[in-house]
């Protein structure tokens, strides 16, 4: 009986091998789970910055409505109207990726005829990246 009661004390633990497999383990998982939250991440960014875009766009609407002509900059719009509200805020100015949304007032929608409000997105190199209201 103290032969066998020795060899179940000396299995008590792990071995390193299995610890080691183990570690191996969970960085593979955490690896792979941190790529797919990045990617929900960026995901989320261009879901934010196609929404915010749109906004722009018809609070530009709204001013040419009131005022015959769109603004000369979007900073127009931040500030109050006769006396009443500003059509947006400052911080609705600058895209997810702290870039302020660029509008071309001249550059206009041919078969609209509405200006260009966009963002470079996450990638300002890459045309594919941008965020655009047409």
């Amino acid at each position: 009986m103290t032969v066998r009661h020795s060899r179940a004390a000396a299995r008590v633990g792990f071995t390193l091998m299995e610890v080691l497999v183990v570690v191996a383990i969970l960085v593979v998982l955490a690896g792979v789970g941190g790529v797919i939250y990045m990617r929900y991440l960026e995901d989320a960014k261009r879901d934010i910055a196609k929404t915010s875009v749109q906004s722009l766009a018809q609070a530009v609407e709204a001013y040419k409505l009131r005022n015959g002509d769109y603004p000369d900059s979007l900073l127009v719009l931040t500030e109050p109207q006769d006396n009443g509200s500003a059509y947006l805020e400052e911080s609705a100015l600058v895209d997810p990726w702290q870039q302020p949304y660029v509008y071309e007032r001249e550059n206009r929608n041919q078969r609209t005829g509405k200006p260009r409000i966009y963002s470079h997105g996450g990638n300002q190199a890459d045309q594919a990246s941008v965020i655009s209201n047409w």
